[in-house]
């Protein structure tokens, strides 16, 4: 009975992703610019129930806890061998845009060359819109490469949800210069908390051009509930060890 349920809401999702996604969507989301940072802050947005609030607020932290006990041979060892080649810095850190525009210290493995950022205009960016993305940078080592394609480098942000900064399942969280060149309508995926998994981490990840990419969040955005968060978390290690996209 589960998995006819999980079936048919899982069949569900991707019916009305796929009729979202061909729709132009040009919606105008309440915000205000944030002189100082130059950045928007957006009005919330999504399920604001009460209910829906705790209930999510308490899967992100017993469902980060778990995760970091069963995750910890591979997140020790990540740490190990990166504290031995990046010269003992294995952690990387970046600011990003949080719910409602509010930033935030990502924290990631690290898998690029430590100069990366010096680097960044000798390299061809692949993907449409205002974020960053090349198959085969140069600047990703070939650990970083491995660590990539399973998300490895992304467990530590299991820590960013435990501190409420990012939720297990949410829009992924961009950094500034890239919400800087949003237009309008795509600010309204700001306005939840940003997350570990989403419909393009299950459908794609960066095969997915960035205006779909903005549309999948939105479909999340105005359909946020228990029931699709726990879909997207069943759905997430299958699309995380086949690779898909990841780079």
């Amino acid at each position: 009975m589960q998995v006819v349920l999980l079936e048919s809401a899982d069949l569900a999702i991707e019916r009305e992703s796929r009729q979202f996604l061909q729709l132009e969507r040009a919606v105008q989301p309440r915000y205000q610019l944030d002189q100082d940072a130059g950045l928007p802050a957006v009005s919330p947005g999504g399920n604001r129930t009460v209910a829906y609030q705790f209930c999510k607020r308490l899967l992100d932290v017993l469902g980060a806890c778990l995760l970091i006990m069963f995750l910890s041979p591979i997140l020790l060892a990540a740490w190990a061998v990166l504290f031995w080649a990046t010269r003992g810095r294995p952690i990387f850190r970046q600011v990003r845009v949080g719910e409602c525009g509010g930033e935030f210290t990502l924290y990631k493995f690290r898998t690029m060359v430590l100069n990366a950022e010096g680097f960044r205009h000798e390299v061809e960016n692949e993907q449409d819109g205002p974020v960053f993305k090349n198959r085969r940078d140069p600047r990703v080592t070939r650990l970083g490469a491995f660590l990539r394609k399973f998300s490895i480098d992304e467990l530590p942000q299991l820590f960013n949800v435990l501190r409420g900064d990012m939720s297990l399942v949410g829009p992924r969280p961009p950094i500034p210069a890239e919400v800087r060149h949003y237009e309008p309508w795509q600010l309204r995926r700001l306005g939840v908390r940003p997350g570990l998994t989403c419909l393009w981490q299950v459908n794609g990840r960066c095969e997915i051009g960035f205006k779909q990419w903005v549309r999948m969040d939105l479909w999340y955005v105005d359909h946020q509930s228990l029931t699709l968060d726990l879909i997207l978390l069943l759905k997430t290690p299958g699309c995380v060890l086949s690779g898909r996209g990841a780079y």
